[in-house]
């Protein structure tokens, strides 16, 4: 198949349209939309899967022709200003392309089965159209504006999907949450978009780092303002990518369905700063106080993530924190001028978090189909436990992504990580030594998560999951447009006899905790065994299965041959051309030399998973004295005082959030409070003082005023006179 780059409009339209044609049928037809519904999924995957493979049709004449195109429709014609529409197809736009739809797609098959139950099925896959074509856009913008534009869609569409079920206080809050911490980071974008104008006099990308080479040469740049601008450029992917300071919207952004986490997390929202930094890569790399700023950024909000998930209940939250860190890691290798293996590590990375997020939400879906819809217990890794005898796909390809994200050859991340490990510690010995305890701290949590979920025993049958059956049913019983029906199934449960059931319930449970706490054996619940939970169904375990494919043999695409190192060659022209097999043997001689230098990251790898197999790889981490938060862990050899420390910093996101609530919340509050005092007492006390004057002063000019001639014309010359002993007193100017 061989297209012209033309067609490269048609990735982005693809979605859009399909986006807009679900949205308009579910806004205008809802009822008809009812009965279509699956009808409507299958029009939004199959659009996406045709962008897909236009995606690899155009990469495929990228590898042959090697070149670089725009085209261009005049938007803003004037003579001194000209605002053009088009795309630009280069290497990286189409990379981008096909990382966004070949995730999409598993993704939207995946949602089939994971939203089937829920009223808002057609809003979500219209949501999620409109994701993935904002995302295409952006890629595939050839100047700022156009870029800025498509990135306010991607922030508008993570505001919508974070936020799908509204009517929890919880996800109305994380979608808030999200977008005004965005607001922040597009607020310093635009501005610096306006700076590169002022200094440039273009928005078009292409043009921008000769014609600051050229202005640079002749001397009409300053230097801090050229810093100042590129800084707050950075802003912008600081917010998107979650980066410190600005990462606090990404564990709450878990609110949302989890297919639109593994869409956020892999392939749309975060990528997208990591994508705008690559791509304004050459003019940024020419500012070093820039780029050094970029790199600890990077550097910081690595080893913060790593730290923040060691902890974490959640299993959701977990991966949060552990895409926080993997995004460190690119910002700070684009900092130290590491593009490619930045770039490598987006890709390695995108299809492992998918993956592992997918893998999640099968293991959440199926919890939920136990213990009914409740957050705080089904998305708890420590009532689960033993699930990969129960979910064998779905903890087998969980699996293989955990093995990627800790850095173990041969799988995608360790390929990628290990050339960043190495560029830090040419770079910087600190920097080094960042990206070297952060690996082993991955290495750690991600076996953590792993051992938690899927070894063991099942520790669900620890509790009586009785208080939560049907008790939250109606949670996501909401309509295509969201209009909440709490009122109606709270009368059907009312109605129903199940409350009686479950005060019998309730009385049994705790005469069983009198009998545990007597050392007596408990009775069974309810007189009927706890359900198993199931592995998911064909439509969400074969995403699991195709993503996993990527996740294990990817990171091979970026052994380059001839510099016998790893770094993501935009161009890995032997993997795709046949004349090129001949060089097989000599690709596995390079990755044995490889993996012999990467023995030092490999290591440390090794290390944090022994860590986690000797805590966590028990098969019972959970003595008598243990809740399900695992506050207190058995068979543990860390220092007690240490381990309560790492998790009350990891439970309470670092403190970040509670000096963000004391030093701009509670700041400006108390601002708003004095404002408002201010504008009560001041300002309504002088309006309110000057009418009470106007009022009286009235009041008392109206009993003068008795209608006699003589009485005006006695004050009449009064007032002459006044005036002219007024003016004969004043001296003459000088």
């Amino acid at each position: 198949m061989k297209l012209s780059t033309e067609y490269a409009l048609i990735i982005p339209l693809c979605p859009l349209v399909a986006s807009c044609c679900t949205g308009s049928l579910a806004f205008f037809f809802p009822e008809a939309t009812a009965g279509l519904r699956r009808l409507c999924a299958l029009f939004n995957t199959f659009s996406l899967a045709t962008a897909m493979l236009v995606s690899l049709a155009l990469l495929r004449e990228q590898l042959v022709n090697r070149s670089i195109q725009q085209y261009f429709w005049v938007w803003i014609p004037r003579s001194d200003f000209c605002v053009k529409l088009g795309v630009l197809v280069d290497p990286l736009t189409l990379i981008m392309s096909l990382l966004v739809t070949t995730i999409g797609v598993p993704v939207m098959i995946y949602s089939d089965s994971y939203m089937c139950h829920d009223r808002g099925y057609v809003r979500f896959y219209a949501y999620l159209s409109l994701f993935t074509a904002s995302m295409s856009g952006s890629v595939f913008s050839p100047n700022l504006v156009q870029l800025y534009v498509f990135w306010e869609l991607v922030g508008m569409c993570s505001y919508l999907l974070v936020g799908f079920w509204f009517v929890r206080s919880s996800a109305a809050n994380a979608c808030q949450k999200a977008f005004v911490t965005n607001r922040i980071g597009d607020f310093g974008l635009l501005l610096g978009i306006l700076g590169i104008y002022w200094t440039t006099g273009s928005f078009e990308i292409s043009e921008l780092c000769d014609r600051f080479i050229e202005l640079e040469e002749a001397g009409f740049v300053n230097s801090i303002f050229a810093n100042i601008i590129a800084l707050l450029l950075l802003l912008g992917p600081v917010a998107k990518s979650a980066q410190f300071p600005l990462h606090v919207w990404l564990p709450d952004a878990m609110e949302g369905p989890t297919p639109i986490s593994a869409l956020i997390h892999a392939a749309t929202m975060v990528a997208a700063g990591i994508f705008l930094i690559a791509r304004l890569f050459n003019l940024i790399s020419m500012l070093f106080p820039a780029m050094c700023v970029i790199s600890w950024v990077g550097g910081v909000t690595a080893f913060l993530g790593a730290t923040l998930a060691l902890a974490q209940k959640d299993l959701k939250k977990s991966l949060a924190y552990s895409t926080m860190s993997q995004l460190g890691y690119m910002v700070s290798a684009l900092g130290i001028g590491a593009y490619r293996p930045a770039l490598f590590h987006l890709v390695t990375h995108a299809y492992s978090k998918a993956l592992l997020f997918l893998g999640a939400g099968s293991v959440i879906h199926s919890i939920e189909k136990v213990v009914g819809y409740s957050p705080d217990k089904s998305q708890n890794m420590f009532f689960m436990g033993g699930l990969r005898r129960y979910m064998p796909i779905t903890g087998t390809t969980f699996l293989s992504g955990t093995l990627s994200l800790s850095g173990i050859p041969p799988l995608a991340c360790f390929w990628s990580k290990d050339e960043i490990i190495a560029e830090s510690w040419l770079h910087s010995p600190f920097l080094g030594l960042v990206a070297s305890s952060t690996a082993s701290l991955t290495a750690f949590y991600m076996f953590r998560i792993h051992l938690l979920t899927f070894e063991g025993d099942l520790r669900s049958n620890e509790t009586d999951w009785t208080d939560f059956n049907n008790s939250h049913s109606f949670s996501r019983s909401i309509n295509f447009w969201g209009e909440d029906e709490l009122e109606l199934s709270i009368n059907q449960i009312s109605q129903n006899a199940a409350s009686v059931q479950y005060r019998v319930a309730k009385a049994k449970r705790l005469f069983s905790v009198h009998l545990t706490d007597s050392k007596e054996s408990p009775p069974a619940h309810s007189g009927r065994s706890l359900p198993k939970p199931k592995e998911s169904g064909f439509a969400m375990t074969l995403p699991l299965v195709t993503l996993a494919i990527p996740t294990t043999l990817v990171g091979l695409v970026g052994i380059d041959l001839a510099e016998k190192t790893t770094g993501f060659n935009l161009i890995p022209g032997w993997w795709i051309l046949p004349s090129h097999f001949v060089e097989i043997s000599k690709y596995f001689e390079v990755l044995a030399k490889i993996l012999v230098n990467s023995s030092g990251s490999l290591g440390l790898s090794f290390l944090g998973i022994f860590i986690a197999l000797n805590i966590y790889g028990q098969t019972n981490i959970l003595d008598d004295k243990t809740d399900f938060t695992g506050s207190n862990m058995v068979g543990t050899n860390l220092i007690s005082p240490f381990r309560r420390f790492v998790q009350s910093w990891s439970l309470n996101r670092g403190y970040v959030d509670y000096y963000y609530d004391i030093f701009f919340v509670r700041s400006l509050t108390f601002f708003s409070k004095l404002v408002s005092n201010f504008d009560r007492r001041v300002i309504d006390g002088f309006v309110n003082t000057a009418g009470a004057s106007n009022l009286f002063a009235g009041e008392g000019i109206r009993y003068g005023g008795n209608g006699r001639v003589s009485h005006y014309l006695f004050v009449l010359l009064l007032g002459i006179i006044l005036l002219i002993l007024l003016i004969n007193n004043i001296p003459p100017f000088p």
